[in-house]
């Protein structure tokens, strides 16, 4: 409304006020031998979009698959070509690098969008991304971007990916040094966990996902929590059946916080997912990736329940049945870097600089979840440095 016109050439424009609410659904899928003829699992997700003619679909596909999958490329050529009524291959795969050298190179985010522009991909095709979580992670952010958003089918290939990143609405590649400084929250098409492809896993890349489940139990789900505690030797001895109980619930809560909490997109100050995760990251950082994410998860869990523990949150039994837990799994808990908390804040390398940047990459105030005891988080704001190098003086003494 406009008024106040005729006095003294003045006048008021109320705003304009309007909500946009926007519903996302995907579905997450469990098989085995996804590009097996028989198995109609991902033909049958892009006929569910309803469009009758075949799909243009593009493959992004982890390099490091290739060793332990030499036909990949091959097995999905003919997949396609068996269900061309459904798909169509668009061009050859592109292979990109595995591991944290995927979010590293801002080269390989220029060529998958190349690729999607000289293979026609539109917003009725399908970005096809198969790797562990950093791959899908840069596969992810590229799709988002490109005509401001393409089709993405995630198809994790590692545990940490299955039953955690590549589930989610996250998407990202490092930059300035930053863990994640470039992303977007954009939720999959739909999400196929192939359970056959957790037997290429290394030792350190099976037992890493692990660390991630146990987050999510400690913050959400006590019994989970015991389940995994009391399947330590199957987990750790890659027993199959444990670890796809394992991958399934762990995915179930993820889910349902991403869903119910309020916040998916992280529009507050709020990270209760990421438990443990300011060290993480940090630690990431300061082994210059040497570390696997789950490891580096596995510290941050071990230092932040220590520094609860020592809060006088979490009971003596609780603190050491999970660093107990942890250690039975084969995670180490202290590594040299943790002592680069003698440093000064400003000193880039200083472990307690996490803080500051894990409170910098949402802004607002600095919120931590911690445990009030297995099973339930308690946020934070504030934090006690000189007690968390005790914790970490705890851990380094920890048998």
């Amino acid at each position: 409304m406009i008024v106040d016109i005729n006095k003294k050439n003045k006048f008021h424009i109320q705003p304009i006020q309007q909500r946009v609410v926007v519903t996302f659904n995907y579905e997450v899928h469990f098989t085995n031998n996804i590009f097996d003829l028989k198995n109609p699992t991902l033909a049958q997700a892009i006929a569910a979009d309803g469009e009758k003619k075949p799909k243009k679909i593009l493959a992004v596909i982890d390099a490091g698959l290739l060793e332990f999958c030499p036909n990949l490329s091959q097995q999905l050529t003919n997949y396609t070509n068996f269900y061309a009524e459904v798909l169509t291959l668009a061009a050859e795969p592109l292979l990109v690098p595995g591991g944290e050298a995927a979010k590293n190179e801002p080269k390989l985010l220029e060529q998958i969008h190349q690729l999607i522009e000289a293979a026609g991909i539109c917003r009725h095709s399908y970005v096809l991304g198969i790797g562990g979580g950093a791959v899908l992670d840069l596969i992810g952010y590229a799709a988002a971007t490109a005509h401001r958003g393409v089709r993405l089918i995630r198809i994790p290939t590692t545990v940490l990916a299955q039953n955690d990143s590549g589930i989610g609405v996250k998407n990202g590649i490092n930059a300035f040094g930053k863990k994640n400084f470039l992303g977007t929250f954009a939720p999959p098409y739909a999400v196929i966990n192939d359970f056959s492809f957790l037997s290429t896993l290394c030792d350190r890349d099976w037992r890493s996902g692990i660390a991630e489940a146990i987050k999510v139990a400690l913050i959400k789900d006590a019994n989970f929590f015991h389940f995994i505690h009391d399947h330590t030797t199957a987990l750790a001895c890659r027993d199959m059946d444990a670890m796809q109980q394992l991958i399934y619930r762990c995915a179930q809560l993820h889910l349902e916080h991403i869903a119910t909490a309020g916040d998916p997109f992280e529009m507050g100050s709020s990270r209760p997912l990421d438990f443990g995760h300011w060290v993480a990251h940090k630690l990431e950082q300061l082994t210059n990736y040497r570390l696997r994410h789950g490891e580096a998860v596995a510290i941050g869990i071990a230092l932040d329940s220590t520094y609860s523990y020592l809060l006088g949150m979490l009971s003596h039994q609780e603190w050491q049945k999970i660093l107990k837990t942890l250690v039975a799994l084969g995670f180490s808990l202290y590594i040299p870097e943790l002592a680069e908390q003698s440093l000064s804040i400003n000193n880039s390398r200083c472990l307690f600089r996490g803080l500051t940047e894990f409170r910098e990459h949402l802004g607002g105030e600095l919120t931590l979840t911690l445990l009030q005891n297995i099973g339930k988080g308690i946020e934070v704001h504030e934090v006690d440095v000189s007690l968390y190098k005790h914790a970490i003086s705890l851990l380094r003494e920890f048998k």
